[in-house]
């Protein structure tokens, strides 16, 4: 069978039409022969996003912009289709926002939830307004810029406050108190000084009572045997005191004092002889009376002996008279 010259050139044209079709979607991330999992998307604005821009989930490549068309009965949604690299699991509770960059192209970026369930394809995914570097960087700016201005405004009311406070006498006292403060600090770098001096390694105070402290442990060491000692005799004092029978030796004491009392109060009560001996005064005169003649006979016979005793034979008898009380210096009781 012959093919006409008008039926391949038609064939060709179809071919080359069909290739240049396929070519022309390739280049914008579209494919005809492999179906994809798409996601879509709805914005007021999409910032310059275009056909075959990146889909980033923590700045990784999930997929790209496959289509952008808006509603026909409203304009101001716009919906981007998303197609997927994979059949990703991206919780339904996810965000894709436009990042749009002024240095380069823009991208969405989902930033992704926490729900146990999945988007699936066909899906439509939650949005938030798109974003840029520029005016994440203005939006940062004007609070900041807020707040200097607020600043500026405190500050310059502090100064004047302060231009108000401080008038001649007040400027005057000021300077009294940074010369007090400076000579606070001279004292205190003298107090420095000393304290360096004290702290000194070979002959402050503070070494030396070091020294007298190792000094001390030294001798403390030195005599651990004699310590020892002194603590096992105390031991042992301690265990004898605690051997004896202090209970026993305690009831004799009381029983001894008890007896003590009942003697001491018969004779303070005037019974028995020896309560009468410390407590009748006429037995005392009456024993005072007989040691005075006894005194006195004593000294008569030391004055006149031949009186009671003779052994002379020529001797003649005294016939003076008897003493009637002792001689002055034998006389103890008058």
């Amino acid at each position: 069978m012959k093919v006409s010259n008008e039926t391949k050139v038609g064939a060709l044209t179809v071919i080359a039409i069909t290739l240049m079709i396929i070519g022309f979607n390739f280049l914008k991330g579209k494919t005809i022969f492999q179906p994809g999992n798409y996601i879509y998307a709805k914005y007021s604005d999409t910032k310059g996003l275009i056909v075959s821009n990146p889909v980033f989930v923590n700045g990784f490549q999930v997929g790209t912009v496959f289509e952008i068309e808006n509603q026909k009965d409203n304009l101001a949604s716009i919906i981007v289709s998303v197609k997927l690299n994979e059949a990703y699991k991206i919780p339904n509770n996810s965000v894709a926002t436009i990042q749009d960059n002024p240095l380069g192209i823009s991208s969405i970026s989902i930033v992704l939830g926490n729900a146990n369930t999945y988007i699936k394809s066909g899906d439509t995914i939650k949005t938030a307004p798109a974003t840029s570097l520029l005016g994440d960087f203005v939006n940062t700016l004007s609070p900041l810029g807020e707040k200097t201005k607020n600043a500026i405004s405190s500050l310059d009311k502090v100064l004047n406050n302060i231009n108000t406070v401080l008038d001649d006498k007040n400027k005057q006292n000021l300077a009294q108190v940074l010369e007090n403060l400076a000579a606070t600090t001279k004292s205190l770098n003298s107090s420095m000084a000393n304290i360096e001096t004290m702290l000194q390694k070979q002959n402050g105070s503070v070494s030396q009572s070091f020294d007298n402290l190792n000094a001390f442990t030294k001798n403390l060491n030195n005599n651990n045997e004699k310590l020892n000692n002194i603590i096992t005799n105390l031991d042992s004092v301690s265990k004898s005191v605690k051997d004896a029978d202090l209970t026993k030796t305690i009831k004799t004491i009381q029983a001894a004092v008890a007896s003590l009392n009942i003697s001491l109060q018969k004779l303070n009560s005037g019974n028995g002889t020896a309560s009468k001996l410390m407590n009748d005064t006429a037995f005392y005169h009456d024993l005072q009376g007989t040691l005075k003649s006894i005194n006195t006979l004593v000294d008569d016979v030391k004055v006149h002996p031949k009186r009671y005793i003779n052994v002379s034979v020529f001797g003649k008898k005294d016939k003076s008279a008897p003493l009637d009380k002792p001689i002055a210096d034998s006389a103890r009781h008058e």
